[in-house]
This record gives C-alpha cells, sequence and structure tokens, in this order.
C-alpha cells in the first residue's frame, strides 16, 4: 500500500506530508464545506491525479496524521498493492425513499469477493439508519460497512460529496474492496455517560421525534438544557441522546441535528423507533479521549497485521466538548494502533459502523470510529 497525503489552506498551495509515487489511486479528499463549494475545485485535484478516483466530502474538521485542521482541504491518495476497489454513487432527489437508494448502491457491487464498503454520505438530507438498513438488504450482501456522514462544522446548513465531479449535496458514495489480502478491522466507541431518568418514545417518524412519555419531545429537552436552551441546536451536541430500541440490545447515541419550533419536534441523525428507551448523555474531555483510546484497542484486538491505513471518523459533538483539546483524542488512537498506520479522516454529523463482535452495521452519534486496512 502505498500513501500520499497533502493539505491545502484557503491562502497556500497544496503542502505535502507524504509523496509516495501513486497510480490509480483512491484519494479521499475532506474539507471545509466552503472550500469545497468552490468551482474550480475538482479540476485542481484532478490535475494533481489525472488517473485519480477522487471522493470528496464536506467535514466539521479534518484530520491528518495527530492533527485536526478546521477551513482546510485534506486529501489522502492510497494506491493498493493487492487489493481492487469499486465505486458507486447516487444522490438521494433520484430516489423515492432512502433505503431504496441503499440497496440500489450494494446491487450494483460484484458480490463476490467484496470484503468492504466504506461510505461517504451527505449529512444534511441522509437518515444514516436508512441508509443503512437499504445497504445491507441487497440479495447475498455479506461484506462489512463502516464510514460517516459528511458535516458542515457547526452550521447545520448544508453539506457536500462526490465522486469525481464538484462536490454537490444529497450525495452518497460506497467504495467497495476486493480481495483475500485486505485485512480490513473496525471499531466505536463514545466515551458519554447516561444521566436523569429512563424514558419511552411514544412518538416518533424515522429519525423525527415528537413525543416522550407522551409530552413534546422538544419541550422536555428544553426542560433538562435549562439556559442553554436558547442555544439549540448547537447545545443539542452536547447533551445527545442514548437510544434502546430493544431490551438487551446495545443502546445507540443519537444527535440531534435540527429542531421544529412549530412541531415540538427534533430531527436526529439516525432512527428513533417508537417504544425505545431513552436518556440523556454527558460527557467530560477526559471521557471522550479514553473512549477514543477504547475504539483503538478494540479495532486493533484481533489484527494480524499492523494497520496501515487508519481512516477516522469522529463526531462533532466529541470536537465541541473538546475544543482547544480535540487532538488528544487523536492521539490516543495513534499511540494504540501504532507508527506504521497512516492516519486520515473527519468529524462528521454521524458514524456508520458495526459493534466490535458484529457484522451488522450501525449508525452511530458522538463516538470515535476507526476503520484499519493493511495488505
Amino acid at each position: 500500500m502505498k500513501i500520499q497525503q497533502a493539505i491545502k489552506t484557503p491562502n497556500s498551495d497544496w503542502e505535502f506530508s507524504r509523496k509516495d509515487d501513486v497510480n490509480n489511486p483512491l484519494v479521499l479528499i475532506f474539507g471545509d464545506r466552503n472550500l469545497l463549494e468552490k468551482e474550480d475545485i475538482y479540476e485542481e485535484i484532478r490535475g494533481i491525479y489525472p488517473d485519480g478516483n477522487l471522493v470528496f466530502g464536506s467535514t466539521s474538521g479534518e484530520i491528518l496524521s495527530t492533527n485536526v485542521h478546521e477551513n482546510t482541504i485534506t486529501l489522502t491518495a492510497i494506491e493498493f498493492e493487492r487489493t481492487s476497489f469499486e465505486i458507486v454513487n447516487r444522490n438521494v432527489s433520484d430516489f423515492s425513499n432512502i433505503q431504496e437508494m441503499g440497496k440500489s448502491i450494494t446491487e450494483e457491487f460484484d458480490k463476490k469477493g467484496l470484503q468492504h464498503i466504506f461510505v461517504v454520505s451527505d449529512g444534511s438530507f441522509v437518515n444514516g439508519s436508512g441508509l443503512i438498513k437499504g445497504l445491507e438488504n441487497a440479495e447475498d450482501f455479506q461484506a462489512s460497512i463502516t464510514g460517516g456522514l459528511c458535516g458542515d462544522g457547526a452550521r447545520f446548513e448544508k453539506t457536500l460529496a462526490s465522486y469525481n465531479e464538484n462536490p454537490k449535496q444529497g450525495e452518497v458514495i460506497a467504495v467497495g474492496f476486493y480481495g483475500s489480502d485486505l485485512e480490513v478491522s473496525y471499531a466505536n466507541y463514545g466515551g458519554w455517560t447516561p444521566f436523569g431518568p429512563e424514558r419511552i418514545i411514544t412518538k416518533s417518524e424515522g429519525n423525527v421525534l415528537y413525543e416522550i412519555d407522551g409530552k413534546p419531545a422538544l419541550d422536555l429537552y428544553k426542560k433538562y438544557l435549562g439556559d442553554k436552551a436558547e442555544q439549540l441546536p448547537q447545545a443539542a451536541l452536547l447533551y445527545p441522546l442514548t437510544v434502546q430500541d430493544k431490551p438487551g440490545s446495545e443502546p445507540l447515541v443519537r444527535t440531534i441535528l435540527t429542531i421544529d419550533e412549530e412541531k415540538n419536534s427534533m430531527v436526529l441523525a439516525g432512527d428513533a423507533p417508537v417504544n425505545s428507551k431513552v436518556q440523556l448523555m454527558m460527557s467530560t474531555v477526559d471521557d471522550i479521549a479514553q473512549g477514543a483510546a477504547k475504539a483503538a484497542c478494540m479495532a486493533m484486538k484481533k489484527r494480524k497485521k499492523n494497520p496501515e491505513l487508519a481512516l477516522l471518523v469522529s463526531c462533532v459533538g466529541r470536537k465541541l466538548v473538546m475544543d482547544q483539546r480535540t487532538e488528544e483524542e487523536i492521539e490516543e488512537v495513534a499511540e494504540v494502533i501504532g507508527p506504521d498506520a497512516t492516519i486520515a479522516g473527519f468529524y462528521s454529523y454521524g458514524e456508520m459502523s458495526p459493534f466490535t463482535d458484529s457484522n451488522q452495521c450501525q449508525l452511530h452519534n458522538q463516538t470515535m470510529t476507526l476503520t484499519l486496512l493493511s495488505e
């Protein structure tokens, strides 16, 4: 595996930190939404990689090595030596529902030898839970899935993604990896602590939460936030919800993306089924950093080889809590996975990964999610 990395700020040219020669590379381009909106960005990077497969995604922060950047564009170009890949993209505007779109993506892949899919998805229009259900619903599909929903800082205005064209809204890109020489491992962990009483979701539709314990969800949430309610929806990133849809199942953390004052409802990054148990959560900087280390330990646990590439997707809510100490969670990961791994990734509006002992993908919020690859 040969890897090349670079970063660009609004007022500088590309600065390459690793410059292996790469041919026919997969190029992962993560950047600030405003910079990715520039009309010439695709042609600029196409000029660097004439034979590259260019995957773009907007972020709430760019991860390169152990550094977290803002208002930049980062790129990681990967040439696989014994692994092949295929890329499929769709736009949510072309489908009547998100599950239909997800299924159409995986139906296009050759299932024979398909080991893993890494997803870069729009984070504004796409219900991540529905997307995953659709992706895993295709006939004979058995591969694992990881990835994330694109971000837009803490602005929540719009997110962008694309494959081999200028970034745009509504896009979902799936990179499928083939070959027995590829070793892939993954894990996720949060570090958040539930507090307050457990309650029951009594009215919801998909990822729209209307009522908890028979009362308007937004009213109840504002009551707990107190003075911070005036800072919604951004304040919700500091106090996510834990949702357990079935007794004994692993609880999932859900971030509130937007609120609807008129309907007294909240739009979550993933589904919140009726009759699920729900509880508020909070965290500290140290807890989040330790959570990232635990995720890295889980991803490394059964590996046969040291990872060559680590794709990190962490949540914007973690970044807001950690603030100037954000890089600590990346440093914790780097210490666990070792010096041979090149690190790249982004801060997101939702993270996709199975739990460690499962092959079934889930949408997570407020977690550090790792995808470790080696040949």
